[in-house]
């Protein structure tokens, strides 16, 4: 794998060519074809988006994020090519790996996640994607070591500074990442971030550029692991590519528009 660090610095859009960062649904999908359009749609997006910054397309990973999407039709997906899946509440994601064993799923856990759900997670899950406490790494480290396995997580970071958002504070990271190695069953690779909330690209930039400035110096303390950036969803993840992401994380795009609103599981900070 390419190491993040020796990316070019991304150059920014032409006047006028740069994506609106606004929610982005695909007709709902329910077909095996249903998923394959919406895949090779968001692929190409993809790839328009890291040619323009002057990366390799094959360097981002693409997670659809199946939350609130039923079982049948995640079967579909996994027909269409399909492998990994990122879901935001432990109960769902749980549920969901039981039922479609059969199938393989690589499953990461993207959203808030409460020490007392830890069992949960080092029981199923391949990766955890919001990682913002140590204490939180101490109750996963604990189950996983019973279990015997090790968690690829991500430390999850709040870019944008808005009190809505779980995540470490910027200038909290760098003592966070140095904390870690004590949790040896955990595999730092990188960091996560929601970009803000808003139409306004140069402020979810801003969060993009912050992401990219904490990883870089994480690579420099050898804190970060392979330095990874999970960042991007349906509306900005061209903007996310842009700003060096080496993870986007795509439900709506893929799946289809969402029967729930995000805020159902998106909660706010200290619900």
């Amino acid at each position: 794998m390419t190491d993040p660090s020796s990316l070019p610095s991304p150059r920014p859009p032409a006047p006028g060519s740069e994506p609106a960062v606004q929610a982005s649904a695909a007709p709902t999908a329910t077909t095996v074809e249903d998923f394959r359009r919406n895949l090779a749609a968001v692929r190409a997006r993809i790839d328009a988006a890291a040619h323009a910054a002057d990366r390799n397309p094959a360097e981002i990973r693409l997670l659809p994020v199946s939350k609130t999407v039923p079982e049948e039709r995640l079967r579909a997906a996994h027909a269409a090519g399909i492998t990994q899946m990122g879901e935001n509440k432990v109960q769902e994601a749980k549920r969901k790996a039981t039922n479609l064993a059969d199938l393989g799923i690589h499953w990461a856990l993207i959203g808030h996640l409460q020490t007392n759900k830890a069992k949960d997670v080092a029981a199923f899950a391949d990766e955890f994607q919001a990682l913002d406490s140590l204490r939180l790494a101490e109750a996963l480290d604990r189950r996983l070591q019973a279990a015997g396995r090790g968690l690829d997580v991500y430390v999850q970071v709040n870019s944008s500074g808005e009190a809505s958002k779980f995540g470490l504070e910027p200038d909290a990271v760098a003592d966070f990442l140095a904390a870690l190695p004590v949790y040896s069953s955990l595999r730092v690779r990188g960091l996560m971030t929601l970009a803000a909330h808003t139409d306004d690209a140069e402020r979810v930039r801003e969060c993009f550029r912050i992401m990219r400035t904490l990883r870089d110096a994480g690579l420099q303390a050898g804190t970060v692991g392979d330095g990874q950036l999970s960042m991007g969803m349906s509306g900005d993840f061209e903007l996310a590519i842009a700003g060096g992401s080496t993870c986007v994380r795509v439900g709506q795009a893929i799946f289809g528009a969402r029967p729930t609103p995000d805020s159902l599981y998106w909660p706010t900070n200290g619900a």
